[in-house]
């Protein structure tokens, strides 16, 4: 056992500096972003090489219904081989006793990837990368809302309560004072994230009634995906010990700007660490423009993956800090692609269409996916927007059943996540949107019921 726990990571060992280790929880994340796996005594997993979970996982929906995307052979719920990978154990500091969490990769008996585990996704799409001698590097911008406990489903989500003892106001974006009203979740939230070892990068308020940003420093995409799939649980856990929730709802409150995961892309050469976005002179080069490209191109089809729930499409509302469309523009807040300022070494293109409620590993997935297709076919953008892209046309799907649409006709984008994980996708999002489909609102309770 104590071999074992002197090869953890440094934060890991650490947080078990001079304690006992009790459980290890081993994870993985189904479709949905939702942490799936077995809790084990520590002396159980210091023996245990792998464990076992049904691939059925990954045909559950959000509600907890399921998709019937098991193919030929049926719902026979074939066990998968997960594997520990080591790096990412990480502490659970909200827990009542020494308990470590531990990511795990789900093979088949084989030991091949399967195909439909998120995490698998975006290794897929990054060695496409690295097979041309390029490394992605991204960071992702997580938002989102403190609310009042909701217990009712029928019940409009509030504001929490901050430290003043009046709801958390909105329209006070960046404001110090702002956060200061939620500063015992959010010291929580340090606190949780130094035990596990990760750096952020700021935390700000934005724009909505208790709603928060936080950044990540930049890094490998798998890494970067485990972390904001480890922050989604932290940032939960923090609020829950303050009586509130913390939401990853693209829209939660009505009148109050949506919670997306802006992600930042750039990519260096293997060999070099040179950035390709930057040409020798500091210049902007052609796979600058051709990753633009392919973001404005693909991403109408991969918006079904960035924008997973019926609810995710509420976001994209004029003038209320989210995208209309698939303009590109220098330091511009209101298109859908942002080249932010920045040095030729730290150039980047922002995607601004992914909505926080995505599944961070598929999310980073598809868009890096829309980029290395726009370098493999040399597409080139539209011209710069200039001024304000909510005056535009909108170009991106507006509700899920269209976006699906779209998703499935898109053989290259299939090609590049792997064909069985689209198929499983479409068919599990599918379930989940028809679901939806057979509830009446109180909109057309009180609009449908008399007048028409």
């Amino acid at each position: 056992m104590t071999d074992w726990i002197k090869s953890l990571p440094d934060a890991a060992q650490a947080y078990l500096n001079g304690r006992r280790l009790d459980e290890v929880e081993c994870i993985i994340s189904d479709l949905p972003g939702i942490a799936r796996g077995k809790a084990v005594p520590a002396s159980k997993f210091a023996r245990q090489e792998y464990f076992h979970l049904p691939d059925s996982i990954f045909y559950q929906t959000v509600t907890g219904g399921w998709g019937e995307a098991a193919g030929d052979e049926g719902f026979i719920e074939r066990d998968m081989i997960l594997r520990p990978d080591m790096e990412t154990a990480s502490a659970a500091p909200w827990t009542g006793d020494w308990t470590l969490q531990v990511i795990h990769d789900a093979e088949d008996r084989d030991g091949e990837p399967i195909p439909c585990s998120p995490r698998n996704v975006l290794k897929r799409v990054v060695s496409y990368f690295e097979k041309i001698g390029l490394k992605p590097v991204v960071a992702p911008e997580m938002e989102f809302f403190l609310v009042a406990r909701n217990i009712d489903p029928a019940k409009a989500i509030e504001p929490m309560m901050g430290r003043s003892g009046r709801p958390a106001a909105a329209r006070q974006a960046y404001s110090m004072t702002a956060v200061d009203e939620f500063g015992p979740v959010i010291d929580d939230i340090y606190d949780f994230a130094e035990a596990q070892g990760f750096e952020i990068d700021g935390i700000t308020q934005e724009g909505g009634a208790g709603q928060l940003e936080i950044n990540l420093r930049h890094g490998a995409p798998v890494k970067l995906a485990d972390e904001v799939f480890y922050f989604k649980r932290l940032i939960r856990e923090a609020a829950l010990r303050h009586d509130c929730f913390a939401t990853f709802m693209a829209k939660p409150i009505e009148d109050e700007p949506g919670s997306a995961m802006h992600i930042h892309h750039s990519l260096v050469e293997a060999e070099t660490g040179q950035n390709i976005f930057a040409g020798p002179q500091g210049g902007e080069t052609d796979a600058f423009y051709h990753f633009i490209g392919g973001l404005q191109t693909y991403l109408p089809a991969g918006l079904a993956v960035m924008a997973p729930y019926v609810n995710s499409y509420r976001r994209y509302v004029k003038d209320h800090a989210a995208p209309v469309n698939l303009e590109w523009g220098r330091d511009n807040r209101t298109t859908g692609i942002r080249v932010p300022l920045s040095s030729p070494e730290s150039r980047r293109v922002e995607n601004r269409i992914a909505g926080m409620d995505c599944n961070p590993y598929l999310g980073i997935a598809v868009s890096l996916a829309c980029g290395y297709l726009g370098l493999k076919n040399e597409l080139r953008p539209r011209k710069q927007f200039r001024g304000d892209a909510y005056d535009g046309e909108g170009d991106i799907p507006q509700v899920m059943g269209s976006a699906l649409d779209l998703f499935d006709a898109a053989p290259e984008l299939h090609e590049i996540l792997g064909e069985e994980f689209a198929r499983v996708y479409s068919i599990v999002k599918r379930a989940e949107y028809e679901e939806f489909l057979q509830v009446i609102s109180p909109w057309e309770r009180e609009h449908l019921l008399l007048n028409v």
